[in-house]
Formats: C-alpha cells, sequence, structure tokens
C-alpha cells in the first residue's frame, strides 16, 4: 500500500462517497488510487467550486464535505472555496497535491505554500512529512472539522508522501488531541440562570442563526418556541430553522431582513441569541441589543461569546444539547401579549413594492415558486439583490435554505446546489442566481451534464451586477462604475449548447404556467426571468 491507496481507506472509513475536484500531476496517485474504490469523483470545471459543491453536500448530511485539488494554481483557487466555508462554518476536507517534499521552499514548477496561505480561513491545515502519519493525520482532520464550531481543514500531502509505501496501515478509533477539546453540555448553572430570566421577562425573543442547523437543533427549537411560545427571529444564516410561516417565526434580522423582526429585537427585554456570531450584517449596532434589556449568547465557539456584544448570560455549548437542557426545565411565563404585538407589527410593516408590470416581479415569483416547490425542497441562493429577495420572499416549508452569508460569495448557488443534489438524489434543488453571479459559475454546466445531476438553475436577469448598481444609485447619485453587464451571452443559446432545456418569462402573465413547466420533472432546466434593471431590494 502507497499513501494514496491510504488516503482512499482513510475516506472509505469516514463514510465518504464523493470527492469533487479537478487533477493535476501533484495529486495523480490519488486520483489513480481512487479508481479502485466506490467513492464516486466529480470533475469540477474549476477548483473554487469544488469546495462550493463539497460545501453543499456537507449542509445537506451534516458530515463534513471532500474535495481534492492539485498543487499550485489548482491549490490557490480553492482558497475563496475555502473561505467561503470557514466564514459560515461549514465542515470540509480540503485535499490539496504537493510538490516533491524535498523540493518545498526552491520556487519549483507549481510549489505554492498552501497551507500558509489558508491560515487565516481554516480551522486547521497539515503538511503531510510521513507516510505513516496518513491515517492519524485523516482521523483528526474529520473529527476537528466537524466538532464544535465547525470548519474547513485542509491537507497537503506532497506527491513523493502519496508514492512512498506505508509500513502498517490503522485507521485510528479515537482522537486524542490534548489541545482541542470542544464543549457540547451547557453549564447547568448558566441554563438555570437562563430560565429565571424567561420567567421574569415580559418580551423575550430566540434570535437563532446558522448554528441551530449545523447542530441539527432545529427540532427542539421548535419545541421549545411551541412549549412556551417564545417569538423567533433569524439571521440570514439561520433562515429554516423555523418554517416561514410558522406563527411563532417573525423573519430575518438585519440591514436586509425584515423591519418588524428588528423591531422585534429592539424592544425585547430578553434576547436569548443562539448559534449567530451578533455581525455586522444581522446588528449592525451591537450596542443597541444590550441597552435595556438581558442578553444571552449561547455559542458553542467561546471566542464568539462577547467578541461583539457583551451578554448578560454567556452560554458555551452545542445548541442540540442546550435546547435539550432547556426542555427539561419547567417555567410558568405567559407572553401571549408580546406575541400579539408582534403579529400587529407584521401586518402593519410589511414592505409594499409596486413593482413594474412590465418585468418579473421577483418578490412575487420567488413565493410563487416556493409555494409550489415539494415540501422538502431545497432552495440555494447566490449572492446579491437575488439573495435579498429570496431571503425576503422564500417561503420554506419542511426544506432547507442555503446561501453564502459569512463571505457573500457569489457564484456559489450553482456548485453548492450541485452538491447537495449529488447527496440528496431525490429531493428537488433549485439554485437562484443573478446574472452575473450565473456567470461566475456557468462553465459548471458541463458538470451537470457530464454527471447527470439535475440541478434547476433560476436566472434573475438584469443586466448590472445588481446589489452594487443599487448602492451606487444611493451612494453616488446614480453614477453608475462598472456595473453594466453588456456582452452577457444568450442563454437560450448557452442552454442549448449544453442541452439543457431553457425557459424564459418577461412578466407575470405567464408566470403560473412556466413555474408548472419549470418544476415538472426533476430534469436540469435553466428558467431566466427578465428583472426590472432599476428594482430594489
Amino acid at each position: 500500500m502507497i499513501g494514496a491507496d491510504a488516503i482512499i481507506r482513510c475516506l472509505e472509513e469516514e463514510g465518504v462517497t464523493t470527492v469533487f475536484g479537478y487533477p493535476g500531476v501533484a495529486i495523480c496517485p490519488f486520483y489513480n488510487s481512487i479508481l479502485d474504490s466506490d467513492i464516486r469523483t466529480i470533475l469540477i470545471r474549476t477548483e473554487q467550486n469544488a469546495a462550493h459543491a463539497a460545501s453543499g453536500m456537507a449542509r445537506i448530511t451534516g458530515r463534513p464535505g471532500v474535495c481534492a485539488v492539485t498543487s499550485g494554481p489548482g491549490a490557490t483557487n480553492v482558497i475563496t472555496g475555502i473561505a467561503t466555508a470557514f466564514a459560515d462554518s461549514i465542515p470540509l476536507v480540503v485535499i490539496t497535491g504537493q510538490v516533491n517534499s524535498e523540493l518545498l521552499g526552491s520556487d519549483v514548477f507549481q510549489e505554492a505554500d498552501i497551507t500558509g496561505a489558508v491560515e487565516s480561513f481554516v480551522k486547521y491545515s497539515y503538511l503531510v512529512k510521513d507516510v505513516n502519519d496518513i491515517p492519524r493525520v485523516f482521523k483528526e482532520a474529520f473529527y476537528i472539522a466537524n466538532t464544535g464550531r465547525k470548519g474547513p481543514v485542509l491537507i497537503d500531502v506532497p506527491i513523493d508522501i502519496q508514492n512512498a509505501a506505508i509500513r502498517n496501515f490503522k485507521y485510528p478509533e479515537e482522537v486524542k488531541l490534548r489541545t482541542y477539546k470542544p464543549t457540547v453540555k451547557g453549564n447547568m448553572v448558566q441554563i438555570k440562570k437562563v430560565v429565571k430570566e424567561l420567567e421574569k421577562a415580559r418580551k423575550p425573543i430566540l434570535c437563532v442563526g446558522g448554528g441551530v442547523l449545523l447542530s441539527e437543533a432545529k427540532e427542539e427549537l421548535r419545541q421549545f418556541s411551541e412549549a412556551h411560545q417564545i417569538p423567533v427571529v433569524s439571521t440570514m444564516m439561520g433562515i429554516g430553522a423555523m418554517p416561514t410561516r410558522h406563527p411563532l417565526y417573525f423573519g430575518m434580522v438585519g440591514n436586509n431582513g425584515k423591519a418588524y423582526a428588528n423591531r422585534a429585537m429592539n424592544e425585547s427585554d430578553l434576547l436569548i441569541m443562539v448559534g449567530a456570531r451578533v455581525a455586522d450584517r444581522a446588528v449592525s449596532q451591537p450596542d443597541l441589543i444590550t441597552r435595556g434589556k438581558v442578553l444571552v449568547h449561547i455559542d458553542v465557539d467561546p471566542a464568539e461569546i462577547g467578541k461583539n456584544a457583551g451578554p448578560t448570560i454567556p452560554l458555551v455549548g452545542d445548541a442540540k444539547a442546550i435546547f435539550q437542557d432547556f426542555l427539561k426545565e419547567e417555567f410558568e411565563a405567559d407572553y401571549s401579549e408580546w406575541v400579539e404585538s408582534l403579529g400587529e407589527y407584521r401586518a402593519a410593516m410589511e414592505k409594499k413594492r409596486n413593482p413594474d408590470p412590465a418585468y418579473v416581479d421577483p418578490a412575487v415569483f420567488i413565493t410563487r415558486l416556493s409555494e409550489k416547490m415539494q415540501d422538502n425542497g431545497v432552495y440555494v441562493a447566490d449572492v446579491g439583490q437575488n439573495q435579498i429577495w429570496s431571503c425576503a420572499y422564500h417561503v420554506v416549508k419542511d426544506g432547507q435554505f442555503f446561501t453564502s452569508g459569512g463571505m457573500g460569495t457569489m457564484g456559489y448557488s450553482i456548485p453548492a446546489a450541485m452538491g447537495v443534489k449529488v447527496a440528496a438524489p431525490d429531493r428537488q434543488v433549485i439554485a437562484v442566481c443573478g446574472d452575473g453571479s450565473f456567470q461566475m459559475s456557468m462553465m459548471e454546466l458541463a458538470t451537470l451534464k457530464q454527471h447527470d445531476i439535475p440541478v434547476k438553475i433560476i436566472v434573475l436577469k438584469n443586466n448590472y451586477l445588481g446589489m452594487v448598481r443599487q448602492y451606487q444609485h444611493f451612494t453616488y447619485k446614480d453614477n453608475y462604475s462598472v456595473v453594466d453587464l453588456s456582452g452577457s451571452p444568450d442563454l437560450e443559446k448557452l442552454s442549448a449548447a449544453y442541452d439543457i432545456p431553457f425557459l424564459r418569462l418577461y412578466n407575470m402573465e405567464k408566470a403560473e404556467e412556466t413555474i408548472d413547466a419549470f418544476l415538472e420533472n426533476d430534469e436540469s432546466m435553466i428558467l431566466e426571468c427578465i428583472i426590472d434593471p432599476m428594482d430594489l431590494v
């Protein structure tokens, strides 16, 4: 057995079914060995998207996604995908090939110090120097990626290590890391303090972030909210933790969130933030959420607690375990007046739109699409105006909503949706993007065709980088700079080139029948919606 064979054995031991990647000489031993495995390999058309696809798979399965690329430009290209996963705490194991060990540091062809380059975007990284370390390194990497605050781990393997003979392969049964012991169970003293505050509170609110979804705590959250009638709001990454139309869910907070959700946060006397970073997109002025209220901050990462806002009660632990403990605590409280007030706020403060009937109204379109989607369908939003419209108007039932929240990486939706569909072939998967973000990953249409991955793609076309144009509209008084997308391809012809069925919707007159045709079967399809270039989120 050589090192490359050992790596494949490690992946098999971890239950890996799919590797997304792009080969090159420095990773060829790995890709040669994987031919003798049942692990599926998917050739992505650019390395960044290998990480995005692995991210989509990780988010739908709850297990680390895996991608493998070559050295030099292959490794540097994947960095944006790694950073995207790191910002949203998505578990990945990224394998990079590297030049011969004895050549490291001599600037040979396609050498890049990838472990140094990704230092600020990974939970941990390894440069394998001894082939016999491979089983230990991979066992640790999968454990680190998927415990505590989840995130990407990079393993850099020189080609000579991949080709070296390994003496005695034995995959470790457990991990022994002296300095890495993430807290799962919450401190019971702190939990009881929170319960006492809930007994005293009149206007409590639960603000949930992506950590609730990553810890698979949706059911516990809903049980706790319903048992005590505690209203819930979410950050962008927390969308889907509660069904959109649940009577206790009051929308997304933040600059682009619902006005009534922000008002609920501001007026609450007890704010319980769970699995959220208190970052600027959700909370633009952290001081406001501590003023005149009790702030409880629950997070598996102790470094996040108090980083942006000082909590009254800090509580470190996994969201699922903590909600399970909350559910065991009995307390009496009546928040019905508060919930009723929030319902009135929602009715009075819902944003009114006045769209141009000559175009597709993205708000109404996305809502109608959502209502017609399968209940457990997966909606993957890209970045830009399409993301904000999606956050505001997509209706989550029993499905999931994925997007790039922390890094805001354009081009995320198509490869991420591809990873979701590979892992969950029986579920409906739709990627929604703008014409700018579509062109950042349209090369992956070839991957969809080659590997028969039926993803539905919607392109909201306005011929602009819409979010930047909107910013320039307000900030620079319509002095637009480098946002015109003239020269973009005719998507009907592009779809034909890839032999993918195509639909185009010009306005809302035929929206119902077009959406029905789009969702009719499970084959890949592209639907282009013509959007008012001057529409605002």
